[in-house]
């Protein structure tokens, strides 16, 4: 068994204060937290390394993950990233001034818009993703495989209600 940290040493004392209640959630939920913390420093590195903001990588890897000409409708970015529709209006001016993404008129429906990566998005988010999923990796350093596909799985099926 690992030495303890803060969650334990949290959790004792909790323990200790309120014996009448069971803090096994905060031994699950504590770490998810913390660990959230230190993934969010590690994202926000490896996107300012590429020059994006946490918000942008969002908008343009929804793109990149359409797949060539990475193009979505803005409905189709709203529902990726969970945005207000008046958030993603802004998001997409400010990556059309930064020329990461241009609109196009959809020539399926004359009303509405696409939403196009430029090449210089597609680097952008690239150098980000590539840069993200080193950090990511250096953070699951101390897990074996095996150990990442269980976490993984777990963390799938706790996932699966709030998805």
């Amino acid at each position: 068994m690992p030495a303890h940290d803060e969650v334990d040493r949290i959790v004792d004392a909790w323990t200790t204060e309120r014996p009448d209640l069971d803090f096994a959630p905060l031994q699950v939920f504590s770490r998810v937290g913390r660990l959230a913390r230190h993934l969010d420093r590690a994202r926000k590195e490896s996107f300012s390394t590429s020059g994006l903001e946490s918000w942008e990588f969002d908008v343009l890897s929804a793109l990149r993950r359409a797949g060539d000409p990475y193009q979505l409708s803005p409905k189709a970015l709203l529902q990726q990233t969970l945005v207000s529709s008046g958030t993603m209006t802004n998001r997409i001016d400010r990556l059309v001034e930064r020329r990461l993404v241009h609109r196009r008129t959809d020539p399926n429906d004359g009303r509405g818009i696409l939403v196009v990566m430029t090449a210089k998005g597609r680097d952008s988010v690239d150098s980000a993703i590539s840069s993200l999923v080193a950090a990511e990796t250096i953070l699951l350093g101390k897990l074996a495989q095996p150990d990442r596909e269980r976490l993984a799985g777990l963390l799938r099926k706790l996932s699966l209600d709030f998805d």
